[in-house]
């Protein structure tokens, strides 16, 4: 089977997570920056497109040089086996983006692109005609930082944020790989308690259950390669039932989600219904000042508004105020909370054990983590 240099890209700031998730699946790997490659066979494509939590998408590199001129560009372009990935039906959007390079002008540099390799898939299949891409798509990015060519093929589809369960969202939704970055960066395990004070439509319960019960993310979704023509129907189907078997539907697991908002409880619930955890996950109406909880050494994680507008900022940190107010007495619990205000650990009441820098989409925020004491 033919061995690929993959690249696995996420937001910026979760590279680690990635990094360790596919070392974790047993491969060699090197971190850059958004983006973590390695290598693998069409096998490993799906694979990692069905295990990776915290990633976006699994790009196949089709080639990488060095380019100044559109002539440059063309000819290294065209010199790509492109034969071997694309059939003469394949529909190959071309996607482009540059910086800080000579090849400046996008629009030319994806018409540039999809012109060399239209010249080279006709030679290819003897083909003159202009070519029909009626069949499955292959989507492409080429993209140039400080001249140099980077031009990959993407497995993946829609973004793998995407998992297939979340019917309904809120207001302010936060992407499933955050979320499973959110709780991948705690201290919880399946036998700890877990609460999102904040539920909205359930998305951290939900991927801290998938990560409890060992379900892969990708299950419920399918991925672009698997149509295409090199995909292997009985290899894929193996492969998602190799997943199925490692999940272990059997694990108890004590998380619930709250909302002040009863309808987004109700979302919450058939978004866990969809993900196959229905009954699994409680999910209550509760505002946050009215939290309590006798549990010990359990786990907090939430998404409190972020009072991006003045006119919310002053609500928002009065929710802070009375979630340090809430937490407090809880001293065996490590809280964690992600936020855009810099000035959260002011109105909590508390300074943070550690801060991290992570990007919610394009917004700069703060995860700030609270440890707590474990007690025996």
């Amino acid at each position: 089977m033919k061995n690929y240099k993959l690249l696995a890209t996420m937001a910026s700031g979760l590279e680690s997570l990635t990094k360790n998730e596919l070392k974790d699946l047993g491969y060699d790997v090197q971190a850059e920056n958004g983006r973590v490659r390695f290598e693998g066979t069409f096998e490993d494509i799906i694979r990692t497109n069905l295990w990776l939590r915290t990633a976006d998408r699994i790009k196949i590199i089709v080639g990488e040089f060095k380019a100044v001129t559109f002539d440059e560009l063309f000819e290294q372009v065209k010199a790509l086996p492109w034969d071997e990935l694309i059939p003469i039906n394949g529909a190959f959007p071309v996607n482009g983006k540059s910086k800080k390079s000579q090849l400046h002008s996008v629009p030319d540099v994806q018409a540039i692109t999809k012109k060399a390799i239209v010249e080279k898939l006709r030679e290819v299949y003897h083909w003159r005609n202009q070519l029909p891409e009626t069949g499955a798509k292959y989507g492409l990015e080429v993209s140039i930082d400080k001249d140099h060519v980077l031009i990959t093929l993407d497995t993946t589809g829609d973004s793998l944020f995407k998992r297939g369960y979340r019917l309904y969202k809120g207001s302010a939704p936060l992407k499933e790989t955050m979320a499973a970055a959110l709780v991948m960066l705690t201290n919880w395990h399946a036998d700890k308690p877990l609460v999102d004070p904040f539920c909205g439509s359930g998305t951290i319960p939900i991927e801290a259950a998938l990560i409890g019960q060992n379900i892969a993310p990708g299950f419920n979704r399918s991925f672009a390669c698997e149509s295409w023509e090199m995909a292997d129907k009985e290899l894929v189907e193996r492969i998602r039932a190799e997943a199925d078997e490692k999940a272990d539907y059997d694990v108890e697991l004590d998380i619930t989600g709250y909302d002040i908002d009863g309808k987004m409880v109700e979302i919450a619930n058939k978004n866990a219904e969809e993900a196959g955890l229905a009954g699994i996950i409680n999910f209550k109406q509760q505002a946050v000042k009215d939290f309590k909880t006798e549990q010990k050494n359990g786990v907090m994680i939430g998404n409190p508004p972020y009072g991006q507008r003045l006119s919310d900022q002053k609500a928002a940190r009065e929710i802070y105020r009375q979630l340090g107010t809430v937490t407090k007495p809880l001293v065996t619990w490590s809280k964690y909370f992600i936020t855009s205000d810099l000035d959260f650990e002011k109105y909590y009441g508390q300074s943070a054990t550690k801060k991290r820098k992570l990007y919610n989409g394009a917004l700069r925020t703060d995860y700030f983590q609270f440890w707590g004491k474990r007690e025996r």
